[in-house]
């Protein structure tokens, strides 16, 4: 049912681009594209109660924006090399996002606790809250982040040192989220009441696959950067996404773990809440 929502949204997407016109800045199309999926996926989520039926466009919406930026006529002049560089990286970040979501997801009878919680304060008014908060605001997020992929996959600006940073950091963003993913699902199989996760990646930083995930969006910027140096207003993306990480998602998570488990507030004032350091004793 949510792959059929995602067709479906996929679908809405093109006529919306189509309808829009050739002559139009790809940017806009995307951002027109972005919201029609979205109130489609919306429209799902209202239908099965559900609004899980969305988490998993944060990373699906990128595979489709990569390549379509990619295939525009003004596109032709980029190097092949970074183009496939970028849209590479991308694809592998999505499908390994979206797999590890698909893996851990249950079934339609079971939604993410944070949307219970709003469901719970929002009552008759959680379907419009969802609507802005949980599909909109993330698709803006996500959006914001996919700026980087216009100069990158449009400027003639030849491969140079800048684009080998810019693949170490999103290759290494991809693989630490990765590392901790696999690492998080190993514990939750085998701990005991009670038990915090502290060690591998998660004994120096208390969320290293958000580490790992703001990382890969900045990666995207330095990529901007070395098709155009000029480009820093696609940064805007990587700082709004970080910006969301550090002071509303780990915020949240702590205050919950605190809340299930009292001895989480010392483990937090050992390890970092999100970039890897030496804990402190």
């Amino acid at each position: 049912m949510i792959t059929a929502a995602y067709v479906a949204a996929l679908v809405v997407a093109a006529l919306v681009v189509r309808w829009i016109g050739p002559g139009a800045h790809p940017l806009r199309a995307v951002a027109y594209a972005d919201v029609a999926a979205t109130i489609v996926v919306f429209v799902a989520s209202v239908l099965v109660d559900n609004t899980s039926v969305y988490d998993p466009y944060w990373s699906v919406a990128p595979m489709a924006i990569a390549p379509w930026i990619a295939a525009q006529p003004g596109s032709a002049a980029a190097p092949f090399a970074r183009q496939a560089l970028v849209i590479g990286l991308v694809t592998l970040w999505g499908l390994r996002l979206t797999y590890n979501w698909a893996r851990g997801f249950s079934g339609l009878g079971h939604e993410d606790w944070r949307y219970v919680d709003i469901r719970g304060k929002t009552g008759r008014l959680y379907w419009p809250a969802s609507l802005a908060a949980l599909h909109l605001m993330p698709t803006v997020m996500v959006y914001l982040g996919c700026l980087a992929l216009f100069p990158a996959l449009t400027s003639a600006r030849p491969l140079g040192p800048l684009d080998a940073v810019a693949a170490v950091i999103t290759l290494g963003a991809v693989m630490i989220e990765l590392v901790a993913d696999e690492q998080l699902r190993a514990f939750r199989k085998e701990r005991r009441e009670g038990e915090i996760l502290a060690r591998g990646l998660w004994a120096f930083s208390r969320h290293p696959n958000y580490f790992g995930e703001v990382s890969f969006w900045w990666g995207l910027f330095v990529f901007a950067l070395a098709a155009d140096p000029g480009a820093w207003w696609a940064g805007a993306g990587a700082v709004a996404i970080s910006a969301l990480f550090v002071f509303a998602s780990i915020p949240l998570l702590d205050r919950r773990s605190v809340a299930r488990r009292p001895e989480y507030a010392a483990h937090m004032s050992r390890v970092s809440a999100l970039i890897p350091w030496f804990p402190r004793r």
